[in-house]
């Protein structure tokens, strides 16, 4: 009885199966047939966009003094601390000030005995003078009485001069700076010999509020700018033409604009470039001379700019640039580009793309040239594709 159930089991399984695969048949629907693949597209249009390059350069001192001495002498005192700033006029070094005191007073005793025997030399001349018009005196005594009150006269001249001289040099006993700025490490100490006009500076200062940034820009970089300039592909940005601003080292940006003062119109036969300097106001002395920055500077605006969103553009084998649009009449067509560099996530296009046109997004690689597609406006919320005014990425040579 138990083998007759075993059996029945296995011929009842296949005709169950059986029968539920043909009834699976008779109730399933042809799969429907598919449409065109969906693609999400952005529009294009004209942009107004300043263009701006950034140039590699180092900061320089807006002025430097290299304090010497003017006297010879012995060092007695510094009154300055190292690294701080100080006022121009300010007393730096005190040099031993007893031998030019000395001579001051040594010119000044001259002076006075000059002084002394002055007027009876000019009265005895000038009676000379009335008596040789009588001929009571003879000639040879009219002409030594002149000059006697001559070489008198000029002795006292003489002594005047050496009494200020002797003034001046005590006056430079005292070391006083020349400019306003921050001072740098003495070079001297107290009991020091130093000699007027020496080599060696006693110390350094420079002035650092306001300071200057000089940066290079190849030829190549300035006569394309010319040219654009020329063919109307940008304009001058009026008084903010000259705004540029600081990247610091870090690749952070320094917060005040400075004011582009002047290129230099000699080129550096080493390196193919001009400088361009600049000045910026340094009130809290973050910009030290040598520092390396990068300049933002201005190159002009441009009114009508097509900017190519990165996602979109792709490169070929060659490494050529390359976009594809959707057409009028909802076909993909692949579109070769020429480039200029990039602003933020986007492409700066030269030529290949117009105002208006559509460019695929997303679902690229559900496409080729020439294949039919359903349109859907890409969601800018998912990518940033505007990019700050002002803010571009380093300069690039033109792609194509």
């Amino acid at each position: 009885m138990q083998g007759f159930n075993i059996k029945k089991i296995f011929i009842i399984i296949p005709v169950v199966f059986f029968c539920l695969t043909l009834m699976g048949c008779r109730g399933s629907k042809a799969p429907p047939q598919l449409g065109p693949p969906e693609v999400s597209v952005l529009t294009l249009s004209y942009e107004t966009i300043t263009l701006t390059t950034e140039l590699p350069g180092r900061v320089s001192a807006y002025r430097i003094a290299e304090v010497r001495p003017q006297v010879s002498g012995i060092i007695l005192k510094r009154f300055f601390t190292e690294g701080t700033d100080v006022r121009a006029g300010e007393v730096l070094y005190q040099i031993d000030p007893a031998p030019f005191q000395a001579a001051l007073d040594n010119a000044k005793s001259a002076l006075v005995k000059a002084e002394v025997s002055l007027p009876a030399i000019k009265q005895r001349y000038e009676r000379y003078k009335e008596l040789i018009v009588d001929k009571a005196v003879s000639q040879q005594e009219y002409d030594d009485a002149s000059a006697a009150y001559k070489q008198a006269e000029a002795e006292v001249n003489y002594w005047k001069a050496t009494v200020e001289s002797a003034s001046i040099n005590l006056g430079y006993t005292k070391v006083t700076a020349p400019i306003s700025g921050r001072i740098g490490k003495s070079n001297v100490t107290e009991g020091a010999l130093v000699t007027a006009n020496q080599t060696m500076a006693m110390a350094t200062i420079q002035q650092l509020d306001p300071i200057y940034v000089d940066v290079t820009q190849s030829t190549v970089e300035l006569m394309e700018l010319k040219r654009r300039l020329e063919e109307g592909r940008l304009k001058h940005d009026g008084k903010n033409q000259d705004k540029v601003k600081l990247l610091l080292e870090d690749g952070t940006v320094y917060p005040l604009e400075g004011d582009l003062q002047f290129r230099d119109i000699t080129v550096d036969p080493t390196t193919g470039s001009v400088i361009l300097r600049a000045v910026f106001p340094n009130p809290q002395k973050i910009l030290l001379p040598g520092m390396f920055v990068r300049e933002v500077v201005k190159e002009g605006v441009n009114k009508q700019a097509i900017l190519a969103p990165q996602q979109a553009v792709s490169r070929d084998t060659k490494g050529n640039p390359f976009t594809y649009v959707v057409t009028k009449e909802n076909k993909v067509e692949l579109r070769p580009l020429i480039v200029d560099k990039t602003i933020g996530n986007r492409w700066l296009v030269l030529s290949g793309l117009s105002p208006g046109e559509q460019v695929i997004m997303e679902g690229i690689q559900m496409v080729r040239p020439g294949s039919p597609v359903k349109v859907v406006p890409f969601k800018e919320g998912e990518e940033k594709t505007k990019a700050p005014e002002e803010t571009q990425a380093k300069p690039s040579q033109k792609e194509k």
